[in-house]
């Protein structure tokens, strides 16, 4: 029998790699991994992780550029900087960032 697991980070919410130097903002959410099996076998099985957690998808940046990312829940922590991204696609996806909260807000239309 499956639980169903409650994810841990929200869209909107700025987090960090465990393991690697980047951060992004949450902007999807999936319960379990939904990707394709060749992208998950092609993670160093050292540091692979379990299917059975919410994947998150990150508009994410490092030092050098800014990219997109799918991350386990495992591999993720909070990032309490309240910097804000600067990937270029953030306000396609939210109406501004909160520095109080240091959340991005989604466009109201949007929220439920």
């Amino acid at each position: 029998m499956h639980t169903k697991q409650m994810a841990k980070f929200r869209i909107g919410q700025i987090v960090q790699h465990r393991l690697f130097p980047f951060r992004g903002v949450v902007f999807d959410v999936d319960p379990t991994f939904s990707n394709t099996e060749e992208w998950w076998l092609s993670i160093p099985e050292e540091v692979r992780p379990a299917k059975e957690q919410p994947f998150y998808h990150l508009l994410a940046e490092n030092d050098d550029t800014e990219y997109v990312a799918y991350v386990s829940e495992q591999n993720l922590l909070v990032d309490d900087t309240r910097e804000p991204v600067r990937h270029p696609e953030v306000l396609d996806y939210f109406e501004s960032y909160d520095p109080d909260t240091g959340l991005y807000v989604i466009p109201s239309e949007l929220a439920n």
